[in-house]
């Protein structure tokens, strides 16, 4: 995390990459001891903070665990002095013996993955000499204060602590009673957690500076008591108190707080988020009597909204009735799911008519994603924030590394709630940018084939409409070798076949319709197993039906003809093909003068492809071959300049079957119709392309050929000219001269 928020354009450090590239080579570099753990097989000095980021990131990759930190056993290479595993899977052995060893400052273990107990760990950390003098901070959020083995172990065992974390734990008040008589204590965070009476706090009243009491539901005092202990506790400098429940504080805990005179004049910080009932007015006279404050929580309070509380000053204000506010929110309370709802729902409506690119807020936003990822109400509200800000011109002021970031969250929040209708429309909103799919970096092909299967699980036409032209702008930006996976996968090709078959049953000509034909034309381009579940799919004689149906509708005939196009450049799959309906009709849009001139090419590629004397011999009528060929020819020379034909390629081999000085005139110039065509309008690519793959020499060839037609090698000598003046200016040059 800390890599990733420095800069979003920014490369990463040469130290991350390392040590990323450690953490998942990590097998790979060391030996097994007998134990089982591992050892680097050669292993430099690291610099202690090198050695710490080690740690830490091989916690956060997911490859720490009791084989792997076994690294840490070797003193005379790696020292430890701040240890960041939260979240990790490590047995309490694991832990003793590779980390309890290092004279270590800090200590974060929270939520690990395994059953160590807090217990557990105070009684290793407590065993080591080092340990017991030297570590001032402990975090241990989450985990339990007993496990399976019976140990007994107490907080004031660690004498030189100064700060300690047990939020989320099962930490009673006998604990509490042992930990107030650390002799350092100076921060100390008990949130949610089973603690009923807060006096032991007077036992650490001399030293103690911050403290955390939020959502501290158990708790059995009366408002006037705690607000007695806390007038005790003078040194105090940082004191929350929110309430994750969002409740209208019945005992008037915070008033009572806000209204004692002379009570916690030295706070830098007061946070009452969640307490509803709480005045502006009270809260000014309180900030007002103690100059140094500079935080004030008051999201879901009802204050907020006086001038002086706004928050855009040397007063930090935590709360809902600004962007400064809800930032600042979003920053303090990530971890607090409660809260994120109902600072996210509030961003929504603050950011519905934004006039400039905010990406420090996406930035908080997706942070809050990223924490919660289990919960629908975050994603939820969430994913409709994301649309917000970066919906139409917005997106392109955000940077692109951040945009994936986001991506990749909406995929991963549409994957795990594959169900909810209204989280899907949210995501597939904001997928919906043109500058999303096309540039910014993200998996493309993972994405196709996961919003794929989702479409199974929705009939409703707006996420059907979105899905479909998704995938289809998702596909076009695919490699070959993608598109051949995705085309693998016959579940697509079905789900779009039956998109389309709905579409054409009631005649519609939409946009849903035209993206599911355009990603079955992308998903079929030089991919054979596609070519061939469109076949298996009963593709061919929906493909007829349509082109009866949409026999006036150029743009979808187009891409009808396109994807049989596609079929007929597979040679096996010829003959499903030769249907003598299908070729006449194809070969009307060939001949008919009204026909464009993109939908007569791609019916002349089909008929190229099937009358070719390369592949299935001709199983038709062979009156109707011979008309083909014949029509091939005149046609093609007909067309006119070729600069309205929409097409690409990535590959020439397709054509170059058809170039045999054994085919017909008419098959040999659709081939050269179609290079001539790509190299005119894109020379820099397809000239060096032709040439590279050896289509200059088959083009000479050809032109030597004593039986090729005179406007065969008409063509092919444009076709040359095309080349030698983008491959060899120079010789044009000296050829003027």
């Amino acid at each position: 995390m800390y890599f990733w928020f420095q800069d979003e354009e920014s490369p990463p450090s040469l130290t991350d990459m390392s040590l990323m590239c450690v953490c998942h080579n990590v097998e790979e570099l060391c030996v097994a001891q007998e134990d089982g753990s591992l050892q680097f097989q050669h292993c430099p000095v690291f610099p202690q903070e090198l050695a710490d980021q080690l740690l830490h990131k091989m916690a956060s990759e997911g490859v720490l665990n009791d084989r792997t930190i076994g690294i840490f056993q070797n003193l005379q290479h790696l020292r430890l002095r701040r240890a960041h595993i939260q979240s990790s899977h490590i047995s309490a052995e694991a832990f003793r013996l590779a980390l309890c060893i290092h004279k270590l400052q800090e200590l974060d273990i929270s939520h690990t993955q395994s059953n160590i107990s807090i217990s557990e760990v105070l009684h290793s950390l407590a065993s080591s000499k080092l340990c017991r003098q030297s570590l001032q901070t402990l975090l241990m959020d989450g985990l339990c204060i007993y496990g399976e083995t019976n140990v007994n172990a107490r907080f004031s065992m660690l004498r030189g602590l100064k700060k300690l974390s047990l939020a989320g734990t099962d930490l009673n008040d006998s604990s509490l009673e042992d930990i107030c008589t650390i002799p350092m204590l100076e921060n100390l965070d008990i949130s949610s957690t089973n603690i009923t009476d807060l006096t032991p706090l007077l036992n650490c009243q001399s030293q103690l500076k911050s403290l955390t009491l939020h959502g501290l539901q158990k708790l059995e005092m009366k408002a006037s008591r705690v607000n007695l202990v806390f007038s005790k506790l003078e040194f105090l400098r940082h004191l929350d108190i929110s309430n994750d429940k969002l409740l209208v504080d019945v005992d008037q805990l915070v008033q009572q707080l806000l209204e004692q005179p002379g009570i916690l004049l030295n706070l830098v910080s007061l946070d009452v988020s969640g307490w509803r009932g709480v005045s502006d007015a009270t809260i000014q006279a309180f900030v007002e009597n103690r100059p140094g404050m500079r935080f004030i929580g008051l999201l879901a309070t009802g204050a907020g909204g006086s001038e002086m509380l706004r928050g855009n000053g040397n007063l930090k204000v935590a709360g809902e009735s600004n962007l400064h506010q809800l930032c600042e929110a979003l920053r303090r309370y990530s971890d607090r799911e409660s809260f994120i709802r109902e600072v996210l729902a509030h961003l929504y409506s603050h950011t519905s008519e934004l006039a400039e690119p905010q990406p420090n807020i996406l930035k908080l936003v997706l942070a809050g994603m990223r924490r919660h990822t289990d919960s629908l109400h975050v994603q939820l509200v969430a994913s409709a924030c994301v649309f917000n800000l970066t919906v139409q011109e917005l997106v392109l002021g955000m940077p692109l590394h951040l945009l994936g970031t986001v991506v990749k969250q909406l995929l991963i929040a549409m994957k795990n709630f594959t169900k909810h209708e209204q989280l899907q429309k949210n995501c597939l909103l904001t997928l919906c940018s043109d500058h999303i799919l096309q540039v910014v970096p993200f998996d493309r092909y993972e994405a196709a084939k996961l919003i794929m299967m989702l479409l199974g699980n929705h009939e409703d036409q707006t996420v059907q409409r979105m899905v479909v032209a998704v995938v289809s702008i998702l596909v076009s930006k695919l490699s070959t070798e993608e598109i051949s996976k995705l085309g693998a996968e016959e579940f697509i090709m079905k789900q779009l076949l039956s998109i389309v078959q709905q579409k054409a049953s009631l005649g519609l000509v939409d946009s849903t319709l035209k993206f599911a034909l355009s990603a079955l034309w992308n998903l079929t381009d030089e991919t054979p197993t596609a070519c061939t579940h469109f076949i298996q799919c009963r593709g061919v004689e929906l493909y007829l039906e349509l082109l009866e149906t949409y026999y006036s509708e150029s743009s979808i005939q187009q891409k009808l003809l396109g994807l049989l196009n596609n079929v007929a450049e597979v040679e096996d799959l010829r003959p499903e093909l030769m249907n003598e309906e299908l070729l006449e009709h194809i070969l009307q849009l060939l001949i008919m003068p009204l026909v464009e001139v993109d939908v007569s090419y791609f019916a002349g590629g089909i008929l190229a492809h099937l009358v070719s004397v390369k592949g299935p011999v001709w199983s038709l009528d062979e009156e109707l071959r011979c008309t083909v060929q014949e029509k091939l020819h005149s046609s093609i020379l007909s067309w006119s300049s070729p600069q309205h034909v929409m097409v690409s390629y990535r590959t020439f081999q397709p054509f170059f079957p058809l170039l045999d000085v054994c085919q017909s005139s008419g098959v040999q110039l659709w081939a050269l119709w179609a290079i001539q065509f790509l190299c005119s309008q894109n020379a820099p690519q397809y000239c060096s392309m032709l040439e590279s793959e050896g289509g200059t020499d088959l083009l000479r060839v050809l032109i030597c050929h004593t039986e090729a037609h005179t406007d065969v090698k008409s063509l092919v000598e444009n076709i040359l000219k095309i080349l030698e003046r983008n491959l060899h200016p120079t010789n044009t040059v000296e050829a003027v001269h």
